[in-house]
């Protein structure tokens, strides 16, 4: 039996249902994969807008130049701190303690710990007047409170608020609504910045939203409750569970015949039952197959026994066995050709409907797409109209989040793009190479023909698939995937330079941490040294020292020398920094202007080869109905 089963395999009719039932399963398992690709770029198109939104609001927001303050108030402190009269002098007062009142004692009132860099590029007159750092109390000073005065206050756009991923549009309404109390230069560049890309934002949520009727048809929210879905993960045995309600009493079948009773039947039903069928049919031709060999064993046993002028009774038993055989074998044969005959209409009235619709639908999304990214990019062309020499602004973390956000969003867009045309290729071969199978009659070799004659079958489907498996061929998706990858990696670069200042302004920050650390204690030294230098003089009177014996004895030397290099590169990071921040901001937007019209044109030629690619295929299945089922 078990070299009966080997043979059977390698017969012509029981390899072709094998693959037969594969390539049926194949194709379940693609439009399982199609429908989630399906769903999940819609999503990508939704999160793309809303990520892109979220980093032109970050944008927008101006975080005033670092190290300005700070840096002005500690260069004045060391220009004084440097220029402490000779120990002999009674030096000045040292500078009062802080108010304990809890008011401000300096005008400016900053939103960062940093201060500006401008004013670190101040002249070495500027110096003389006397600043310290955020931390220090400010000396009572008259010229230098006088000059802390006549510097504007920086203001602060304190009401704008941070807007997280998109969730309505309502809420994005709103929060673009709180931008109009900002009027600074940069803030109102940074304001049409923002309103544009709220535009791009409202166009991919448009496009997102034109996916919904696909995505019902292709059931993308309850894709886990079917038995597809459930068998590839192991856990129903998908044909024996179906069978039990599509293999019903032969007494209604007259009832069921062009109709069917399954008011809820879906494209991924009527492959589930196909599938089934095939199953079914794969085990029918197997069995009609062993049954041919016993039937062929028992011929040749019959003519044997006659040859030999076997016993009389022995050649009945015989014949008798014959005739048997061969009458099952012709009910199994009817059989099949009842199986067959219930795929073929499952494939022309049930399966091929729901393609004619699916391409219907596909290509109603795909024109409404068409016509968001056209929109798209005109809006996106009005970026090359703003300006972008505005100071530089820092990068804050938050900021930085928001870029990387862009960047793993847009990432995803594309890997979508790429698994929806994917998936759906996939499916359309798989359907395809059934279907060529499906087309060659399964008959026996007997010279006896039980079966109805063959005829040729040029089904409706036929030319429905095959013109969608070649015009998916053609289809022009590289430069569509090469525009959104070739977006994501400037955003990427972004992210690298973004990275560099972040690190950078730790260095400087680190850098004022030690000048201030450094000009704090050569203060004190200062402060206690002129107090002892103070008392000595005041007891013992002599003659002044020339200026060459100050230069010898003067032991605050090393101790400024010390506190002028801090000052030196500090001011050297800050420079540095500040020039980051420029090319930063201008990389920033010199990406939005330069790629993303480059973007939204691509996407629209692709979207609109999409749209007529469905529509001829649209035209291709109008013309020929599928016949109705015989009553």
């Amino acid at each position: 039996m078990g070299c009966a089963q080997s043979h059977i395999e390698g017969e012509e009719p029981v390899s072709r249902c094998k693959v037969r039932r594969h390539l049926m399963r194949d194709a379940v398992a693609s439009r399982h994969a199609f429908a989630a690709a399906h769903s999940a770029y819609a999503v990508s198109l939704k999160n793309t807008g809303a990520a892109l939104s979220d980093f032109g609001h970050g944008e927008s927001i101006i975080v005033h130049p670092p190290f300005s303050s700070s840096a002005s108030t500690s260069s004045s402190a060391v220009a004084v701190a440097v220029s402490l009269p000779p120990p002999i002098e009674a030096p000045p007062p040292p500078p009062p303690p802080p108010a304990d009142d809890g008011t401000p004692t300096s005008s400016i009132q900053r939103a960062t710990s940093m201060p500006n860099i401008s004013s670190l590029k101040t002249s070495q007159s500027h110096h003389d007047s006397l600043t310290i750092p955020e931390d220090d109390p400010v000396p009572d000073d008259p010229v230098s409170q006088s000059e802390i005065m006549e510097e504007k206050p920086a203001e602060t756009p304190d009401n704008i608020v941070e807007e997280p991923l998109r969730s309505s549009k309502q809420g994005r309404k709103e929060k673009r609504v709180k931008m109009a109390g900002v009027v600074s230069t940069s803030t109102q560049k940074s304001v049409s910045l923002l309103h544009i890309l709220n535009e791009l934002d409202d166009h991919f949520l448009k496009a997102s939203e034109s996916a919904h009727e696909v995505s019902k048809m292709l059931e993308v929210t309850r894709m886990h409750y079917h038995s597809n879905f459930a068998e590839s993960q192991g856990r129903v045995d998908h044909s024996a569970k179906l069978l039990r309600v599509i293999t019903w009493n032969r007494s209604r079948t007259s009832e069921d015949d062009g109709a069917d009773k399954d008011e809820f039947e879906t494209h991924a039903t009527v492959l589930d039952k196909m599938l089934a069928w095939e199953k079914k049919l794969y085990d029918e031709v197997k069995a009609s197959e062993l049954m041919k060999i016993e039937y062929q064993n028992k011929i040749a046993l019959l003519n044997k026994q006659k040859k030999r002028n076997s016993n009389p009774e022995t050649i009945e038993r015989t014949k008798a066995a014959v005739s048997h055989l061969h009458t099952r074998y012709i009910v199994d044969m009817q059989s099949m050709d009842s199986t067959i005959a219930e795929i073929n209409r499952l494939r022309d009235h049930r399966l091929y409907p729901k393609l004619v619709a699916l391409v219907d639908g596909m290509a109603k999304m795909w024109e409404t797409m068409h016509s968001h990214h056209v929109s798209q990019c005109k809006i996106s062309g009005e970026l090359r109209a703003l300006d972008t020499s505005n100071a530089p602004r820092e990068t804050s973390e938050h900021q930085y989040d928001r870029t990387v956000q862009l960047w793993q969003v847009v990432g995803e867009w594309h890997s979508q793009l790429q698994k929806l045309i994917t998936h759906q290729k996939e499916y359309i071969y798989n359907l395809n190479e059934w279907l060529r199978l499906n087309l060659i009659p399964v008959e026996s070799n007997l010279k006896e023909k039980v079966s109805s004659p063959s005829q040729i079958q040029r089904p409706p489907i036929q030319a429905l698939l095959l013109a969608w498996h070649d015009q998916l061929e053609k289809l022009p998706d590289g430069l569509a995937k090469g525009a959104i990858f070739n977006f994501s990696a400037v955003i990427n670069a972004i992210i690298i330079s973004q990275q560099e200042e972040l690190k950078l302004k730790e260095k400087c920050e680190e850098s004022k941490r030690e000048y201030t650390r450094k000009l704090r204690a050569f203060e004190e030294w200062s402060r206690k040294y002129s107090q002892k230098m103070t008392t000595s003089s005041s007891s013992e009177v002599s003659d002044p020292p020339s200026n060459d014996e100050i230069i010898q004895t003067d032991p605050n030397q090393e101790r400024k020398l010390a506190v002028e290099t801090a000052k030196s590169k500090l001011d050297s990071d800050v420079e540095t920094y500040h020039k980051l921040c420029k090319k930063v901001r201008e990389k920033s937007l010199a990406t939005l202007k330069n790629h993303l019209p480059e973007l939204f044109r691509s996407l629209s030629e692709f979207a609109l080869a999409c749209s007529e690619m469905y529509k001829k295929l649209n035209i291709i299945s109008l013309p020929e109905e599928p016949d109705a089922p015989n009553a």
